[in-house]
């Protein structure tokens, strides 16, 4: 699998969004704007990315897989990091920083596939 710089980006967004949302769930009872931000900046990272793609499929580069799993994923992991944001604002808990970090590990993994779409799998 090639590796961009996107896939990494999203990665590390991912790691600090997990990160923050743990932490939290420790420290304290409520999300605070660290942990909101941090999902607000993967969401804003999404659409970027999902920008990007359509630019660079328009521009001629093929996606190795299927388009619309591609883009099925795409348009699912931009619903994931808006609906643990809504979670958070609306149920001030412990458990509304976890849905937070979830939100980033899922986002995550759903990145690691989107990348292994898009540039084709290699058989190891």
């Amino acid at each position: 699998m090639i590796v961009d710089g996107f896939f990494i980006a999203g990665a590390l967004i991912c790691a600090v969004t997990v990160l923050l949302g743990v932490i939290a769930a420790i420290a304290r009872d409520y999300p605070d704007d660290f942990t909101l931000v941090s999902v607000a900046v993967l969401e804003l990272f999404l659409l970027v990315y999902g920008v990007s793609a359509a630019i660079r499929q328009a521009g001629g580069q093929a996606i190795s897989g299927e388009s619309w799993e591609f883009w099925g994923y795409l348009i699912t992991a931009l619903f994931v990091p808006a609906l643990a944001f809504i979670w958070a604002v609306t149920d001030k808990s412990r458990w509304s920083n976890l849905v937070l970090a979830a939100s980033g590990l899922t986002v995550f993994v759903m990145l690691f596939r989107m990348e292994q779409i898009w540039d084709g799998v290699v058989a190891a």
